[in-house]
């Protein structure tokens, strides 16, 4: 093999321009990759920007509306004296108004999740009491403390620190790298929630980075195999090319050979004007040349 690519020098220009078509494909590759993960990067982040003040703003008109129509009053939206349910680890908490919000919230909430990368989607108060999450948090209580902890996380209060900043923050699609108390790994993004003009909170959505990671992956598996395709299809095609376009210097050699070995009849014609074509023109002469020279001494 190694002797075949030393004599060919079809297959040395076909070896060489492939390895640098394979290393401008790998690196433009790299290049798209980086900027199709950026660009869903922010997709998702708008998506859950989006989302956040959707059902931020659908809060507040659920609340107002309760309000308006005196089944509410603002002093019990805004009520903070938590009221614990006692037996439960983490503590549990009724307010006066979340027996409420379990019938006006869940199905507004629930409705966000159909989305299958969106882990959840729930109001937290400005204390992080989280008075009605979604179906899949408000699992019945199993006493498992892990699996309660996973599937039953309605009523109680979220104080890590990026539950803290969220629910202080005051701008529209607050994006955080959230690590939450079940091992996921999020981004948090969350709008505030106003009511009557007074900050009660804050819409919160998640988007789980393992399902992200994993669409990500899928993405650069598809996007790989089609450039390996691509590739291979340019690969074997320029090797043929460059082969094909090569294949007159074998027969050039030979009739180089032939005149070297006194042959001369054999006419070399050639019908293209590019650089063989000039060569076969130039063989032809140097042929005409010794014949006509070899004539001469035989005479």
């Amino acid at each position: 093999m190694i002797n075949l690519i030393k004599n060919k020098i079809g297959i040395k220009i076909a070896l060489l321009t492939n390895l640098f078509l394979l290393i401008i494909t790998i690196l433009c590759g790299s290049l798209h990759v980086y900027q199709l993960n950026k660009k869903y990067d922010q997709q998702l982040k708008d998506k859950g920007k989006m989302a956040s003040m959707i059902g931020a703003k659908s809060i507040s008109r659920i609340f107002e509306e309760a309000i308006d129509n005196g089944i509410l009053t603002l002093s019990d939206v805004m009520d903070t004296d938590y009221e614990e349910i006692l037996g439960f680890d983490p503590p549990k908490y009724h307010t006066k108004y979340d027996r409420y919000t379990d019938k006006a919230f869940l199905s507004l909430q629930d409705e966000f999740l159909k989305t299958t990368d969106l882990l959840y989607a729930a109001s937290i108060d400005i204390n992080g009491y989280a008075p009605t999450h979604n179906t899949r948090f408000s699992k019945p209580i199993t006493g498992d403390r892990e699996k309660d902890l996973k599937g039953n996380r309605t009523k109680r209060f979220y104080k890590d620190e990026i539950s803290a900043r969220a629910v202080k923050n005051k701008e529209i699609g607050f994006v955080q790298k959230y690590q939450r108390d079940t091992g996921e790994t999020v981004w948090d993004i969350s709008s505030p929630i106003f009511v009557k003009g007074k900050h009660w909170g804050i819409f919160r959505v998640g988007f789980g980075l393992t399902q992200v990671n994993k669409d990500k992956r899928s993405l650069l598996f598809s996007l790989g195999g089609i450039i390996l395709v691509i590739l291979f299809v340019s690969m074997v095609s320029m090797f043929f090319l460059i082969n094909n376009s090569l294949r007159p210097l074998s027969d050039f050699t030979r009739v180089a050979s032939d005149l070297a070995d006194g042959k001369m009849d054999e006419k070399i014609v050639w019908d293209t004007q590019d650089e063989i074509g000039k060569l076969a023109d130039v063989l032809e002469r140097l042929r005409v040349s010794l014949k006509a020279a070899m004539e001469r001494l035989s005479r």
